[in-house]
């Protein structure tokens, strides 16, 4: 296993990367503050990996299996499957948005700060103080650099977490989105979500190419399940389906207190629901 890296980019902000996992880190606040939590997060890092790497077997279990694990990342893991277990979920469905939210809580730990973000491959953790707000660019897609839309997160939101799943992102997809938001109060829920969304938008249609996860990855935690490979022209009537499954979907979470709001994305359509999200 290669060493984690910490670098500086070139705009100010920290990079911490180790293996998948690939953190920005955003900070706002007094000079000795930023430093301090920065310092924080980088005392952390270098166990994350490794830590989480002994525990993937349980990792991989779905919930109803009962996961056992120590780790302190993984333990936020399992915690926000938890409530979503009726459905067929493994704790791996939260891990990016655990691993932001284990960093950014020991940053604020070390230091007060005014606004702080850490982003990891697209799954955030985010933290605002009251009088402060902080600005979101939202993307299409899991993979675009382009922002269709934008978040903008106060104290009074109660918005700690956003996250976006989909068939486009790091991870396989059971649905046909081409991108969830969501938002939460913190990341690895959102995180959870999002995926379970994301899932949920789905049709049966012949413009569907999918496969067996373990087919694509002998070790994937889907196992058997099928998996999107690749999604050709829809027409109107089955993209507005497989929108409005991930909405029945994305709506009973927030009824339920799970999440705030979330985005849906599909072949240029979209669905909204919950905390304001501009597309």
């Amino acid at each position: 296993m290669q060493p984690p890296v910490a670098q500086r980019l070139a705009d100010g902000r920290l990079h911490l990367s180790h293996g998948p996992i690939d953190l920005v880190i955003g900070t706002w606040g007094k000079t000795e503050d930023i430093a301090a939590a920065e310092r924080a997060a980088m005392a952390l890092f270098p166990g994350i990996l490794p830590g989480l790497a002994a525990e993937l077997g349980e990792l991989r279990k779905p919930m109803d299996r009962a996961p056992r694990v120590t780790h302190a990342v993984a333990r936020r893991m399992v915690t926000a499957c938890a409530p979503f277990a009726p459905l067929f979920v493994t704790p791996m469905a939260a891990v990016a948005g655990s691993v932001a939210d284990h960093v950014l809580a020991a940053m604020l730990a070390a230091a007060p700060l005014a606004r702080a973000y850490v982003n990891d491959g697209g799954d955030i953790a985010l933290y605002v103080a009251p009088g402060e707000s902080l600005a979101i660019g939202l993307a299409a897609t899991p993979e675009s650099l382009a922002m269709d839309g934008a978040l903008l997160v106060t104290a009074k939101s109660g918005i700690g977490g956003v996250a976006t799943s989909g068939r486009h992102g790091r991870s396989f997809s059971l649905g046909i989105a081409d991108a969830v938001t969501v938002l939460a109060q913190d990341a690895a829920t959102a995180d959870a979500a999002a995926t379970l969304i994301a899932n949920a938008v789905d049709v049966d249609s012949a413009a569907v190419r999918r496969a067996p996860a373990v087919s694509l990855d002998p070790d994937s935690d889907l196992g058997e399940r099928l998996v999107t490979q690749a999604v050709g022209p829809l027409d109107a009537a089955e993209v507005a389906a497989a929108l409005d499954a991930g909405l029945a979907r994305a709506e009973a979470f927030r009824a339920a207190g799970l999440i705030l709001g979330a985005a849906l994305r599909l072949s240029g359509a979209a669905r909204i629901t919950g905390a304001a999200l501009l597309p």
